[in-house]
């Protein structure tokens, strides 16, 4: 079995190798290492109480929601992994979907306090859909309009954040 993997990781690689370009292992790690990020930096917030919440509350509880959505994703891989028949090692995923989100969520950063909240996020929702393959124009259009809908609903009426709805021109 070692010498299985060891010859699916190819010559002059460790059999680790071939486990490392997998996807979800990748995501798994990157979302584990984010939330230590995460942790280690709000490490000195005070975190209050539920009720009384402070500023290092929410930071915390998403770092340690993404550090299970990571463990999840490196462990399900491994296991499904594990249970199948050996086939070549499969290659590096092209970059699309790392560029178009990252640029999805930038665009967003960039465009929200002059573009307004529901400008932004249909500009997140139509970059972010770039990433993947086959996707219709009408559901991106469906998941915008909705996405912008619940988010104007949560953050500016249900928690009367002041963030722009529509752009002041």
């Amino acid at each position: 079995m070692a010498t299985e993997t060891a010859k699916q990781a190819g010559p002059g690689k460790p059999s680790w190798w071939g486990v490392l370009t997998h996807t979800d292992v990748l995501a798994g790690l990157m979302f584990m290492g984010l939330a230590v990020f995460a942790l280690v930096v709000s490490r000195n917030y005070p975190i209050g109480t539920a009720v009384r919440m402070g500023t290092g509350y929410v930071p915390r509880l998403l770092a340690w929601i993404l550090l299970g959505l990571g463990l999840l994703i490196l462990l399900q891989d491994l296991w499904t992994r594990s249970h199948e028949a050996p086939k070549d090692v499969e290659a590096l995923p092209v970059m699309r979907p790392l560029v178009f989100v990252t640029a999805s969520i930038v665009v967003f950063g960039l465009t929200i306090e002059r573009l307004g909240l529901v400008v932004a996020i249909m500009l997140l929702v139509g970059i972010g859909s770039l990433a993947g393959a086959g996707k219709w124009w009408v559901e991106t259009l469906i998941a915008g309009i909705v996405m912008a809908a619940a988010s104007v609903a949560i953050f500016v009426w249900g928690l009367g954040l002041t963030i722009p709805i529509w752009p002041e021109w």
